[in-house]
């Protein structure tokens, strides 16, 4: 399947960012975990995003803005970044101290394409084929499968609190995606990034100060420190920019439906190096979930797929059909 990069424009694929994008997050999981095994969930999603801010701030440095930046602009992305950075990570990383790392790498890469589809479907924002509606219903179906395996052992109330955390979460994804044209549209992706991340991290940094200073820092080993700076220039500042450009690029929907790869990875990276097993039914459970995503990024295109550089604020003068068409 052929893929046209945006018009006028040089830069890398959208798909290929987005691609990348997805490797780091499922690896991110992993690593997280790692973290918040011997630092509070309140202080492992600091260090996450405070990393990821400062990282970003200072590329702003290098980068110079490719229009001047308005205040409501600003005042849009540090909106997006409620959602998309202090609520979900908060919600995230309290469940990753409660349940196991794969729990959160398939509910959360599944929930949040599908809320996010589902919205753009029930507004008519979006038109989808049978194929792509068909990929979302398996990869719904293959998640379901993979956590009642999970639940073959038993897991606890523990468990249970940690995926309903991580099913909000999901819901603070999707909203944040959602919200990616509005936000892209008088911003370039990587001032709206670092801007969205500046607000979470100082939000996080609030809540964070009570655990903070009760934590035993001195008992944090290496390990968890490597951790905490990949997680924090990967799959976090290096990921989200390239999330909001492949938004940017591609829109919502489309972009979502790739986080069907983040499962897959996340899976892996918990099987090897946190030695976190699963059994035949999860096996199951991951390939159905893994062809969901196939069928729905290489047969679900959307009938009317334009993929736009940066979306643009429709005119005065337009009518309504013109401006779904532009934003659509």
């Amino acid at each position: 399947m052929s893929k046209s990069p945006p018009p006028g424009g040089t830069g890398p694929n959208p798909y290929l960012l987005l691609t990348t994008t997805m490797v780091l997050w499922g690896s991110g999981f992993t690593s997280s975990k790692v973290v918040v095994d011997h630092l509070p969930h309140a202080v492992a999603a600091l260090l996450r995003f405070g990393g990821g801010a400062l990282v970003l701030l200072v590329a702003l440095r290098f980068v110079p803005a490719p229009r001047k930046t308005a205040p409501r602009d600003v005042a849009r992305a540090a909106g997006a970044g409620v959602l998309g950075v202090f609520l979900y990570n908060l919600l995230f990383f309290w469940g990753l101290s409660l349940a196991p790392s794969m729990d959160s790498t398939t509910i959360i890469p599944v929930m949040s394409p599908v809320l996010t589809t589902g919205f753009l479907l029930l507004t008519r924002k979006e038109k989808a084929s049978a194929a792509r509606v068909a990929g979302l219903v398996l990869g719904l179906a293959g998640a379901t499968i993979f956590l009642v395996g999970s639940r073959v052992d038993g897991g606890g109330g523990n468990r249970f609190l940690g995926d309903l955390m991580f099913f909000l979460s999901a819901g603070c994804w999707a909203a944040f995606t959602l919200l990616g044209p509005r936000v892209l549209a008088g911003i370039d992706p990587l001032r709206a990034t670092a801007f969205a991340m500046s607000c979470g991290a100082v939000l996080l940094g609030l809540y964070s100060v009570p655990s903070a200073v009760h934590a035993d820092w001195g008992s944090v080993p290496a390990s968890a420190w490597l951790n905490a700076a990949f997680v924090a220039i990967g799959p976090t500042a290096v990921a989200n920019l390239f999330y909001y450009r492949g938004v940017g690029a591609v829109g919502p929907a489309s972009a979502s439906v790739m986080m069907f790869i983040v499962p897959t990875v996340g899976i892996v990276c918990s099987a090897v190096f946190l030695g976190e097993s699963f059994g035949t039914v999860q096996a199951v459970g991951a390939g159905v979930l893994l062809l969901g995503a196939v069928l729905a990024v290489t047969q679900g295109r959307f009938r009317r797929s334009r993929a736009v550089a940066e979306p643009v604020m429709p005119g005065p003068d337009e009518t309504k059909e013109k401006e779904e068409e532009r934003l659509g």
